[in-house]
């Protein structure tokens, strides 16, 4: 399904913890993990009576380049550019387990990288493969932002551009323009980035940031809600010892 309303989509937004977490190794390489957990308290609020009365199972697992061989026929009718793009994510895994029995909505994708430019950005996977799936246009180009991540060896960098202006405004209508209730409910929606280095951290752009003791890690918590409303406010700057 291409399209919610955009009820559904202020539900799953204000009742989801997001985690990112990067280890980056001494050569370059390393790992990334977005785990996306739907908030069960939180989303018990705003479903009401409904909550009780949800039917979904589901528990699957792929590797994006699966998505490339089973649908091969439909990815060689993209451009170059775009089967290049599709390319970059073929060794992102991807984990979905919903259970209104377990009351359990998690997400999980991630991926090895060489270096930390190849990095792609994690919260189009499931985008990119229905596109391949159902023979789509690039569903994921409609995301209004984009996530890169650069490191040199001394200077990290998460670098986050809006790219559709009018989506973005879209978004912080939908946040406005919703119902008063479920503004003064107390929801759990952390946006939480937690980054691993090789070597000891001696500065970071965002001072709201929590060095380890080590000095070799950090942690920087948002709210999801404003960060989706300002997805900028995540990029910073990271300079290693």
């Amino acid at each position: 399904m291409k399209y919610i309303s955009a009820l559904i989509i202020l539900f799953i937004l204000t009742s989801c913890q997001i985690t990112e977490t990067i280890q980056i190794n001494p050569d370059g390489s390393g790992t990334i993990e977005v785990v996306q957990l739907r908030n069960e308290n939180s989303y018990m609020q705003l479903a009401g009576d409904q909550y009780a009365h949800e039917e979904i199972f589901k528990d699957t697992s792929y590797v994006f380049q699966d998505y490339i061989k089973k649908y091969n026929e439909t990815f060689l009718k993209y451009t170059p550019t775009e089967q290049q793009l599709f390319q970059k994510y073929s060794n992102v895994k991807v984990h979905i387990k919903q259970s209104s029995f377990e009351k359990e909505f998690r997400t999980v994708l991630s991926s090895n990288f060489n270096k930390v430019s190849e990095i792609p950005d994690l919260y189009k996977t499931e985008d990119y493969a229905n596109d391949i799936k159902y023979n789509y246009a690039l569903t994921a180009e409609n995301h209004y932002f984009n996530i890169q991540y650069n490191f040199d060896g001394t200077v990290f960098k998460r670098l986050v551009s809006v790219t559709n202006p009018k989506e973005l405004q879209k978004t912080k209508n939908q946040f406005k323009n919703a119902d008063p209730k479920y503004k003064s409910l107390k929801l759990t929606q952390s946006y939480i980035l937690k980054y691993h280095f090789p070597k000891k951290i001696k500065s970071v752009s965002n001072e709201k940031a929590n060095i380890s003791a080590d000095k070799k890690s950090l942690t920087l918590e948002f709210q999801l809600s404003d960060c989706l409303q300002n997805p900028e406010m995540t990029s910073f700057e990271v300079v290693l010892e």
